[in-house]
């Protein structure tokens, strides 16, 4: 088991930047990747980014460019610094990592994002 915890949500105009932080603690040695999704109303949960054990990280083509996503692994801790935020960034935010051998998902709580226009 893994509990997440994610700080750093907030409002923010268009074009300004705001950096979330997620914290797990548990079983962390068989996490395999950690990542960050989001939900805006009436939408599916989407991926923001992901970066595995070995550094590689992937984006949707969305926030390509935009976000970038960070591993502290001696504080157990993932990033998401988001620069040039849009409107449609506008979402909840969760804090996900896969574990173990089948790559289960485990969430955080969610941190609310709002970008005016």
């Amino acid at each position: 088991q893994v509990q997440l915890v994610e700080s750093g949500g907030g409002l923010v105009q268009a074009g300004g930047s705001l950096r979330l932080s997620c914290a797990a603690s548990g079983s962390i040695f068989s996490i395999n990747a950690m990542g960050w999704y989001r939900q805006a109303p009436g939408k599916q949960r989407d991926l923001v980014a992901i970066i595995y054990n070995n550094g590689s990280t992937n984006y949707p083509d969305s926030v390509k460019g935009r976000f970038t996503i960070s591993r502290d692994n001696a504080k157990n801790r993932v990033y998401l610094q988001m620069n040039s935020l849009k409107s449609e960034d506008t979402a909840v935010y969760y804090c996900n990592v896969k574990w173990g051998t089948w790559s289960v998902n485990f969430w955080g709580q969610g941190t609310q994002v709002t970008v005016s226009s």
